[in-house]
Parts: C-alpha cells; sequence; structure tokens
C-alpha cells in the first residue's frame, strides 16, 4: 500500500540538485500517507468536504492549477521541479446528478472531462510562462478507460491495450521533435527526466529514452505490466502480461496471447498456433512477479483502504489462496460494480444495480454498505442496518459500514449501541477524524461533556477542518463549566467558517453566552 521509504524518487532527486520541489494532486490515491511526499518540500492534497463532513476522494482540476500557479509565483527566480496532478479523465465523468449532464452519454462525458484537463493544462503553461530553451514539460497519463470493450467498463480489472495505452509527451529544454515509435513504459519517465535535467543516472527499472529515438532503439525490450485489482476486490485471479515485440502474452487461469501486429484489438487468442511462445512468455513473467502478493498486518492499511474503496469497488477479500476465477468469465459482474463504484449511477438506478449485484454475490460488502447508505439517507434504517451489519460480518476493512450502522443506531435513540460500534471503528481505523469526531459526539449527546472531550480534541488534531466537531467540542467545555476554553474554540470555529456559512449565527450565539 505505501512506498518503500527506500524507492527513489524524481522530487527526491531534484531536491538534492538545489532545485525548490512541489505537488499537488487531485485525488487521494496519491494522499501523502502513501509516501508520495517524499522529496517534496511542498505538497498540496488537502481534499474538500462532504454535507456529511466527510473528506472527499478527489477534487477539481481547477482547484490544484490555482495552488500550483500560487506557488509557483513565489518560486520564479528559482530553480524548481513541479508535479501537477489532474483527475478529470475518470469517472464520475461531469455530474452526472445533474439532469442536464445525465442526458448526455458517458463517453460524451468523459471528452468532456479530457477538454477540462486540458484547459487546466493550457491554463498552467500560460501560468507558468513556459519556456522551451529553459524547463522540460513531460505530460503523462496513468491509464486508459474502457466503455464495453473486452465487456470491461472503466478501468483495472483487464490487461487489454484498452486501458493500457496513455499519452506520454516530453517538450521542451534537451528534446528534439520526434515520435518514439516503439513501445516504451511510465517506468522510463523518471530516468529519462533525470538525464535530460543533468541529474545523472536514476535507479529505476526503465531506460533513459533516445530523444528522438535511433532506428530500433527499444525494439527489442520486453516490458511488463500487471493488474491485481481482480484479486484484492474480488478475490479473482490477477492478470500478468509482458509485451515483446509483436507479441502479448497474457497470464490468467485461461491465458492469453495475442500477435498485435496483426490483431491490435486482441481478439485473437492465438495460443493455440503459438504454444511455445506462450510457454517463453509465461516463464518471463514469473521471472518478474508472482501470481500471489504478501499478506500485510499495518492496521494503517485499513484506514487507507476506506478511501481507496470509494474510488474502485474493493471487498477486502485479499489474496485468500486456492483457484481463483479468470476476471474474463465475470466480466458481466464486473462491469456491474464498474458502473456502480464509477459515480454513474444515482437514486432508484443505483439502488437496482446494487441489488442486483447482491443476488448474485449476497456476501458482497462493498454492495452491501453502499446499498446500506443509499436505504439510510431515504430513511430506511431498519434494512439499512442489516446490510452494514452483512458489511461488517464480511470484515470490511475501512469503517465505512460501522459509521452507517452507528448512525441508524443514533437515530433509534440507542446511544450505547453506537459508543460501542464506533469503539469497533476504532479498532480498524484508529486514525479515522471522523470515527474519532464521531464517538465523541456520541458521548456529548449522551450527556457526557468531560468524557467527549478528549475524543473531539483528538479528532481534531487529526483533522482541524471538522466543523461539527469543533462546534461540539465548545459546547463540551461550556458544559464542563470551563468556559474560557469553549469560548476559544468558538471563536477558532468563526475564524475558519466562510463568512456566509449559515452556521455562524449559532456559533455567534455561543461565543456570547460564555464570555
Amino acid at each position: 500500500m505505501r512506498m518503500d521509504l527506500k524507492t527513489p524518487t524524481l522530487a527526491e532527486a531534484f531536491a538534492r540538485a538545489g532545485f525548490v520541489t512541489a505537488g499537488f494532486v487531485a485525488a487521494f490515491p496519491l494522499d501523502r500517507r502513501f509516501g508520495l511526499i517524499k522529496g517534496f518540500q511542498t505538497y498540496g492534497d488537502t481534499m474538500p468536504r462532504d454535507s456529511r463532513g466527510r473528506q472527499a476522494n478527489e477534487r477539481p482540476g481547477h482547484v490544484v492549477v490555482d495552488e500550483a500557479l500560487a506557488w509557483a509565483a513565489k518560486h520564479r527566480e528559482d530553480r524548481s521541479f513541479l508535479w501537477v496532478h489532474l483527475f478529470e479523465p475518470h469517472a464520475p465523468y461531469g455530474n452526472p446528478a445533474d439532469p442536464a449532464a445525465a442526458s448526455r452519454s458517458a463517453q460524451a462525458r468523459y471528452r468532456d472531462d479530457v477538454l477540462e484537463a486540458d484547459r487546466q493544462v493550457g491554463r498552467l503553461m500560460a501560468g507558468l510562462g513556459f519556456e522551451s530553451a529553459r524547463t522540460l514539460l513531460v505530460v503523462a497519463g496513468d491509464h486508459g478507460e474502457a466503455f464495453g470493450e473486452h465487456g470491461e467498463v472503466s478501468h483495472s480489472i483487464f490487461a487489454y491495450d484498452t486501458t493500457l495505452r496513455v499519452p506520454l509527451i516530453l517538450s521542451g529544454a534537451g528534446v528534439q521533435k520526434g515520435v518514439v515509435a516503439a513501445p516504451v513504459s511510465l517506468v522510463d519517465v523518471a530516468p529519462t527526466v533525470a538525464s535530460l535535467a543533468g541529474l545523472g543516472s536514476f535507479d529505476s527499472d526503465g531506460p533513459t529514452l533516445d530523444l528522438p529515438a535511433k532506428a530500433g532503439s527499444h525494439d527489442d525490450r520486453a516490458i511488463y505490466s500487471e493488474t491485481f485489482a481482480p484479486l484484492l476486490d474480488f478475490g479473482w485471479s490477477p492478470l500478468r502480461t509482458i509485451r515483446a515485440g509483436s507479441w502479448k502474452y497474457i497470464a490468467a487461469p485461461k491465458p492469453e496471447l495475442y500477435d498485435l501486429a496483426r490483431d491490435p484489438d486482441e481478439v485473437h487468442n492465438v495460443i493455440p498456433a503459438q504454444a511455445g511462445k506462450a510457454a517463453e512468455l509465461a516463464r518471463l513473467v514469473d521471472a518478474i512477479s508472482p501470481a500471489t502478493l504478501p499478506v500485510r498486518t499495518d492496521p494503517e492499511d485499513k484506514d487507507a483502504r476506506a478511501r481507496l474503496q470509494a474510488l474502485g469497488y474493493a471487498s477486502g477479500r485479499g489474496d485468500a489462496g486456492g483457484a481463483r476465477p479468470d476476471p474474463k468469465d465475470r466480466k458481466e459482474l464486473a462491469a456491474q460494480i464498474a458502473r456502480v463504484t464509477s459515480g454513474e449511477l444515482t437514486g432508484p438506478a443505483l439502488e437496482r444495480a446494487l441489488r442486483e449485484i447482491l443476488r448474485a454475490d449476497p456476501r458482497n460488502p462493498q454492495a452491501n454498505v453502499r446499498l446500506g447508505y443509499v436505504l439510510m439517507e431515504s430513511d430506511r434504517c431498519a434494512e439499512a442496518m442489516k446490510r452494514f451489519t452483512a458489511a461488517i460480518d464480511e470484515h470490511l476493512p475501512s469503517a465505512d459500514a460501522h459509521l452507517g450502522l452507528a448512525g441508524c443506531q443514533i437515530a433509534a435513540k440507542n446511544p450505547s449501541a453506537a459508543q460501542q460500534t464506533l469503539r469497533a471503528a476504532q479498532e480498524i481505523e484508529p486514525d479515522n477524524p471522523v470515527v474519532v469526531a464521531n464517538l465523541g459526539l456520541v458521548l456529548a449527546d449522551s450527556g457526557q461533556p468531560a468524557a467527549a472531550i478528549p475524543a473531539l480534541q483528538r479528532a481534531l488534531t487529526l483533522d482541524p477542518d471538522l466543523h461539527q466537531a469543533r462546534f461540539a467540542l465548545a459546547l463540551a467545555f461550556a458544559r464542563s463549566g470551563r468556559r474560557t476554553e469553549a469560548a476559544d474554540q468558538a471563536s477558532e470555529l468563526l475564524r475558519r467558517l466562510p463568512a456566509n456559512a449559515p452556521q455562524r449565527p449559532e456559533v455567534e450565539r455561543l461565543l456570547a453566552a460564555v464570555r
């Protein structure tokens, strides 16, 4: 889950060479907790909060670019390394809850997102004053998107070129105009950038690209890729693949071999006629990576996994061993789940899709917890509690099901049960500020303000922008006779709230009462 801190990073190499370094990211998978902050002196990864106070998993590209440009304005005279990450071409595309957007196809909204990302790159370049003689610009994608090709919706389940092929553009200092026609990989970016920037060699699995490429260079290399999402998300077999020349082999329970020169769409599996070539490439794949993952016991992995699940289905079933289904044999179920996790479905359509998934896979923990929230938000807590409990029984590696169950228990006026549920959630995610804050809120609302104070203080230490927790802490201090501390918290909350926030009058009344 986390990057090994021994792993070299470009940011670290640039910082060591005297550059100022900054990164600004648009989605939770790049949160600093995963180690990606290594080498960055500034790292912007703060996500907004939703209506329930939970931190969102992504933010708009224009916000990221605003932050990057503000930083760049302060460092115009410095040698700098800047990484800007945009999330726009990612489901849900646009805003499917908007009736105007919902009338358009997913593909059309996806194109809109691509155009928006392009606009933001343009804004960034214009704001930086991109000078090709002094600046190196690299634009890269991390994956493509499927809209039904090979039965896949979204990405990560299969390893076809539909989702493996991405744009890679280098421009500026040290780069002559040209095209590298042979296959290259994203692992080539770091050593190539390090070389062009004069940083020397960079320890990487990829080579330094010749720019422009010499005829025949890189033609004979083997490029490896993998997706363990089927294993981690569904308990199915992972897929590992190798590209060597025109051959592409996919290691799976039902292995596949394609001659991309004749079959670029990967339609005709030629293993029956090319068993020897398939066996050769299978040995090469196994030499690079096994089809299993090490068992992780770090509780912080569970803390992060909760947020990652919201950006793509993850069941938490993990590497249980034994024979696993080939993803090709589960593509209809995978497509159903992808439509749910993509955010493309809302309202009754979302509920119907979740119930269809659970008919096929009743113990599916993510489908149960998602359906639980759909039911909870439509005042059907009795059924929602059963769904949350089912997800908990399947050992969902996040606190989402516990938070939902506790919410329903509070609605049912059973605070003692809610406390017990939230304490169980803390065992799973000890540093989840929403869990800690909710425990404090339950204690405060149960007439135990003194007991609530430590929990609310800890929640605010973990996340100072939990406004509901800060208001509850001010109230708890007031009810415990600690008026000065209550006034301090109320004043701090007013400082943090927007000028037009509807909560301000209530906070101001509390502040006046304790002064």
